[in-house]
């Protein structure tokens, strides 16, 4: 176990619940748990990365699936720069199950490199999230949420 990663992890999910809006509190808890459960499926499974790890590809595809609908529905950048990271550990997956001559310590690095910048964008996210309520005293956190930039209708005649 990476003690250093996880220490990270941590403090950027409490970073995230103490400062963030909706968005950072849900990106975090979905990517702290899809790393739980990644670790509990590795620890039981003995003959890791010589094959395909399918637990951890469902992980990994459910995590990308719920980032993208959250880059979607989120008022925010943070998500879409996750779900392409996320997007790229699904096709490490899929390079392995096409190329199953892909060395396994490739194969592994493809799927873990991505953890810290996507820690470090998720903390960015929150920082300016924080830094965007400071200066104009809100920040929307849903694409279809209400506020200044939704048009108003135009005034029609007086009758």
């Amino acid at each position: 176990m990476n003690y250093y990663f996880v220490g990270l992890l941590a403090l950027c999910t409490a970073y995230a619940f103490a400062a963030g809006g909706a968005p950072e509190k849900i990106g975090t808890a979905i990517y702290a748990l899809s790393v739980v459960v990644t670790h509990i499926l590795l620890i039981t499974h003995l003959g890791r990365w010589r094959g395909i790890e399918f637990g951890v590809f469902i992980v990994d595809v459910v995590t990308f699936a719920l980032f993208c609908f959250l880059a979607i529905r989120a008022h925010r950048f943070w998500p879409i720069w996750v779900s392409a990271l996320l997007g790229l550990g699904v096709l490490g997956h899929l390079a392995r199950w096409a190329g199953p001559d892909v060395l396994w310590y490739a194969y592994a690095i493809v799927l873990t490199i991505w953890s810290y910048p996507i820690l470090a964008i998720m903390a960015l996210g929150t920082f300016n999230h924080r830094r965007r309520q400071a200066r104009f005293g809100t920040d929307r956190s849903w694409s279809n949420s209400s506020g200044d930039s939704a048009p108003k209708p135009p005034a029609g005649p007086a009758t």
